[in-house]
C-alpha cells in the first residue's frame, strides 16, 4: 500500500470559500453526492431519496457550551480561557490564550463576576492544558457559569465575533449532553422536518455521544503523519444504540455515520471494545471500517487529520476528486459549509 506524508492531504481553497454563516435553512445547504460516478450536486434535503428504508442514521448527541471566557490576572493583564473538559468538585481544564501565564495559586477574575483559581497543569505537570476551579457567590457550577458568562466557541476560521444567531446554529437540534467546545458539524444540516421526512422513509436513527475538544483544530505538525499525537476525546455508545447497529446489520441495512465525530466513537468503539471512555483513535489510509458504510460529512481544512479519516474511508484519489470539484463549482467549506455523502471504499 502507499504510503502517505502530510503534503499529500494538501489542496488549495480559495479563502472566500471558508463559510462564515450557515445557509440560511439547515437543510438548504449544498450536498455533494460521492457515490456516483460522476459526482452529483444536490441540495441537503435530498438525502432521504439517497437512503434506504432499514438503513440507520447515526448523530452525535454532543451539545457545545459556552466554553469561551474571558477575565483577567490581578496585574490586570487580559486572557482568555477555553473549557476543554469540567472535572469534578468544580473544577475544569483549559486552554489559556494570556500573555504571561500566571503561576499556580493566581485567583483570576473572571468576566461576570466569578473566579477561577488555577490549581496547575494537566493532564500532569508538564501538561499543555491549565487546570482550575471556578467559584462563584451563588455556588454555581462550570456549566451554569457557562451558560451565564461565555461565548460560543466559534472556530479559529471564523472571523466574526459570537452572535444570537451562533447561540443557536452552532448547534445541532438533537444536541443532548453539554461538553463540546466545537459542534458535530455534519449533523448542523439536520432540522425537524428533513428528520421527519427520514423517520417516514423508513430510515431508522440512533445516537452516541463524543465531545469534540478543540483539538480538532490542531494542525498536524509532522510530515512523517505517523508521528502525530492524537488528542484525547470522551466518549460513549449507548446499549440501546449498540443493539440498532447490530439489528441494522442482521437486517442487511446500512450504518450511515453522521460526521467525523460519529465515525470516531464507532470505530473506537469496536477497535477497543470498550463502550465509554477516552479515545486518542487516528485513522489513516489502510484503517479497516467494521461498523460504518456510509458517511455524511462536511468538508474539511487542508492537512487535517479529518482529511485523513474521510480519504481512509472513501479512498485517497475518490476523495481528492471530490473536493477538486467542490472548490470547482463554489461549495462553501468548513463548519458552517456544505457537505459530502460518502460510501466505504470498496463498497457498491
Amino acid at each position: 500500500m502507499r504510503s502517505f506524508t502530510l503534503s499529500d492531504f494538501d489542496f488549495a481553497l480559495p479563502p472566500e470559500l471558508v463559510a462564515q454563516h450557515p445557509a440560511a435553512e439547515r437543510s438548504a445547504s449544498r450536498l455533494l453526492d460521492g457515490t456516483t460516478s460522476p459526482p452529483t450536486d444536490r441540495i441537503f434535503r435530498d438525502l432521504p431519496s439517497l437512503l434506504r428504508a432499514g438503513d440507520l442514521l447515526v448523530f452525535n448527541d454532543t451539545q457545545v457550551v459556552k466554553a469561551r471566557l474571558f477575565g483577567e490576572k490581578p496585574t490586570g493583564g487580559r486572557l482568555e480561557l477555553l473549557v476543554e473538559r469540567v472535572l469534578s468538585d468544580g473544577e475544569v481544564v483549559c486552554h489559556m490564550k494570556v500573555s504571561k501565564k500566571p503561576p499556580v495559586g493566581t485567583v483570576l477574575r473572571m468576566v461576570g463576576g466569578f473566579r477561577a483559581t488555577l490549581l496547575g497543569r494537566w493532564p500532569e505537570k508538564d501538561g499543555a492544558l491549565f487546570r482550575l476551579a471556578f467559584d462563584s457567590d451563588d455556588g454555581a457550577d462550570p456549566y451554569a457559569l457557562m451558560a451565564r458568562h461565555g461565548h460560543v466557541p466559534l472556530p479559529p476560521y471564523i472571523a466574526h465575533a459570537d452572535s444570537e444567531d451562533d447561540v443557536r446554529r452552532y448547534q445541532t437540534v438533537f444536541a443532548r449532553a453539554p461538553g463540546a467546545v466545537a459542534a458535530p458539524t455534519a449533523a448542523l444540516h439536520f432540522d425537524e422536518a428533513l428528520l421527519a421526512q427520514l423517520d417516514a422513509a423508513g430510515v431508522q436513527r440512533a445516537s452516541v455521544t463524543l465531545h469534540v475538544g478543540a483539538g480538532t483544530f490542531q494542525p498536524v505538525k509532522t510530515e512523517n503523519i505517523a508521528e502525530h499525537v492524537m488528542h484525547a476525546e470522551r466518549y460513549e455508545v449507548p446499549p440501546a444504540t449498540q443493539q440498532a447497529i447490530a439489528d441494522c446489520h442482521a437486517r442487511g441495512g446500512r450504518v450511515v455515520a453522521v460526521g467525523t465525530t460519529t465515525v470516531r466513537t464507532l470505530e473506537s468503539w469496536a477497535a477497543s471494545g470498550e463502550a465509554s471512555g477516552d479515545t486518542r483513535i487516528f485513522i489513516t489510509p489502510g484503517f479497516r471500517f467494521r461498523h460504518v458504510d456510509r458517511l455524511v460529512t462536511n468538508f474539511h481544512l487542508p492537512k487535517s487529520t479529518l482529511m485523513m479519516l474521510v480519504s481512509a474511508f472513501a479512498g485517497y484519489e475518490h476523495v481528492m476528486a471530490l473536493y477538486a470539484h467542490a472548490v470547482r463549482e463554489r461549495y462553501r467549506f468548513f463548519s458552517y459549509g456544505d457537505a459530502m455523502l460518502l460510501a466505504r471504499a470498496g463498497d457498491a
